[in-house]
């Protein structure tokens, strides 16, 4: 691999003048600088980041710790943290944990080993000891989708309030036992859509019957195993509300098994959309986030960081999300029990 000595003596130059050329650092004559390109386009030369890093205090690298590239949703985001970092000239080291704090703290070890310039990180749950180690060691952090208990930059939809539109909707189309498919108990984001969900009940003068909360995993099995157990009782719910996409197909798939049509027999709403390109029709009555916007504000946040924002002023970013109507939601039950149903502007997809 051609070095910085072969660049320049390829270029009839001092090691210094190509130095200067690849930093952008110092004068250096136009005739003399075009030289030096050529030599580097010729040789094929790659300057070595790691080490102009450490002479700068900057590696130019970001690490992003999410909790599942599996999911769309989490792959999306990470396209709007890439496409960001690139744009600063920054890259991207992408972690993922499977919703393991075990593996969180493993890769965040690594990454500050490694020597990256900032997180962008998902917590596993709402424990703050990964954050609060990053930030003893003077890298900056922006907590990302979910919330941790103590202050720190965060960038999130809005899980309560997106959870709230999607119940007060299956409010409007009469259902009045809505059953509600959950993440782990231990993870912000399945909390506060469980607590979007009782305000609309609430709302609407209902009283919640636990035995329609359940709390698991955001993955396909779990969305399958909750939509069994909840078939399974007495009255069963007339509609479901999956906290995210994953558990939205699992459940799907457990319907379909057990001969339970949507939305004839029973109604469904999710949270989290799929992208067009996954699906045949789009089905689903979901509360879509906008994956790329929240993970290219993420970035950009923690860059003017990096850049030398050193307000003490904690940023909360809250991203709303959209009510998006479909075919899974249309059966109706009965009258409305939606005390702000003619208030809702819904968006429509057939």
């Amino acid at each position: 691999m051609p070095t910085i000595y072969y660049v320049a003596k390829h270029a009839g130059v001092a090691p210094a003048t190509v130095s200067r050329v690849i930093n952008d650092s110092g004068y250096v004559a136009g005739e003399t600088r075009e030289r030096v390109e050529r030599a580097i386009a010729a040789l094929g030369y790659a300057p070595n980041r790691l080490a102009q890093g450490l002479r700068s205090k900057q590696t130019q690298t970001l690490g992003l710790i999410l909790t599942d590239i599996t999911n769309p949703f989490w792959t999306t985001v990470a396209r709007g943290v890439e496409d960001a970092a690139s744009k600063a000239g920054f890259s991207v080291v992408l972690c993922n944990t499977d919703e393991s704090q075990a593996k969180q703290d493993q890769y965040a070890r690594l990454l500050l080993q490694k020597q990256v310039d900032g997180f962008v990180l998902v917590p596993a749950c709402n424990d703050a000891e990964t954050v609060t180690r990053i930030r003893e060691r003077g890298v900056p952090l922006v907590v990302f989708d979910r919330r941790v208990p103590i202050p720190v930059d965060t960038v999130r939809g809005d899980s309560e309030g997106g959870a709230h539109s999607l119940v007060r909707h299956l409010l409007a189309q009469g259902h009045r036992r809505i059953a509600v498919l959950g993440g782990a108990r231990e993870v912000s984001t399945a909390t506060d859509r469980v607590a979007g969900y009782r305000r609309a009940m609430g709302e609407a003068g209902l009283t919640v019957d636990p035995a329609l909360i359940l709390y698991r995993d955001f993955t396909l099995a779990a969305g399958d195993e909750m939509a069994s157990l909840v078939l399974a009782l007495d009255p069963a719910p007339t509609a479901l509300f999956a906290v995210n996409n994953f558990i939205a197909i699992g459940a799907l798939r457990a319907l379909r098994d057990a001969g339970v049509r949507v939305p004839e027999d029973v109604a469904m709403v999710a949270f989290d959309d799929l992208p067009q390109a996954m699906v045949v029709e789009p089905f689903l009555t979901v509360a879509a986030q906008p994956a790329y916007q929240m993970g290219h504000q993420a970035t950009e946040l923690l860059l003017a960081r990096l850049a030398g924002d050193k307000s003490d002023k904690i940023l909360e970013i809250i991203l709303p999300a959209q009510l998006v109507v479909r075919r899974s939601s249309s059966h109706k039950v009965g009258p409305s029990l939606n005390p702000f149903v003619k208030d809702v502007e819904l968006s429509h997809q057939n």
